[in-house]
């Protein structure tokens, strides 16, 4: 088995989902602090991050990824050590393995956003665009699964069809994820609607590989 398909680092954890705009290193470290086992940053665009500059901050004992004075990824060295997981929006396979070969020696494991609903997701093709483009989907994760030295993961929603959500695990567990994250509510369902337990549980089921319920 390769380090992207290892599942291990998943099983029986506690885990801070990914929130933009909350997801960074002071929420992240108090999540661990109060018994988290990992923590997810909050989704950064793949151009974005390869676009930044690497930098060791001995100040902070950090390592910051940057653009000018711009810090688009702080990551505390010694408390998140194992523990960070990058979420990353993208829509290119090719884009997704550069961030991969970037990242890997300092992060736990990278996971890929095909879940989010918002309207600047949709129209760049990521997050909950892909839900129905299952071949990009594959591109991108075996691109993932090819390259990175650290477990990979998605998070999606199911669909609107419970037979398609479960098609489609199928086809993303067959890319060699280690892990897959699913958000109980369909694409245009918001925190009102309740969560479809019984369709993450039907995933679970589906799949061999640890599902992580949101």
């Amino acid at each position: 088995m390769n380090a992207a398909s290892d599942s291990s680092l998943y099983k029986d954890k506690i885990i801070m989902a990914p929130m933009v705009r909350a997801g960074r290193t002071p929420l992240r470290l108090l999540a661990l602090k109060y018994g988290a086992d990992l923590c997810y940053t909050e989704e950064i665009i793949d151009q974005k991050l390869l676009s930044c500059t690497r930098t060791l901050n001995s100040t902070l004992d950090t390592i910051d990824y940057g653009i000018a004075d711009d810090i688009v990824l702080r990551i505390a060295q010694k408390e998140e050590a194992g523990r960070c997981v990058l979420q990353i929006g993208t829509n290119s396979g090719s884009n997704a393995a550069q961030v991969a070969k970037m990242v890997s020696t300092d992060v736990a494991a990278i996971d890929v956003n095909m879940g989010c609903p918002k309207s600047f997701s949709i129209h760049c093709g990521m997050g909950a665009a892909l839900l129905t483009q299952v071949d990009k989907v594959k591109e991108i994760l075996t691109s993932l699964v090819t390259v990175s030295q650290v477990p990979v993961s998605c998070k999606i929603r199911v669909l609107d069809d419970p037979s398609n959500t479960l098609n489609l695990v199928r086809e993303i567990e067959k890319c060699g994820v280690a892990a897959l994250g699913v958000h109980g509510r369909r694409r245009d369902e918001r925190d009102p609607h309740p969560c479809r337990i019984n369709e993450i549980r039907e995933v679970a089921r589906t799949v061999s590989i640890p599902v992580i319920a949101k």
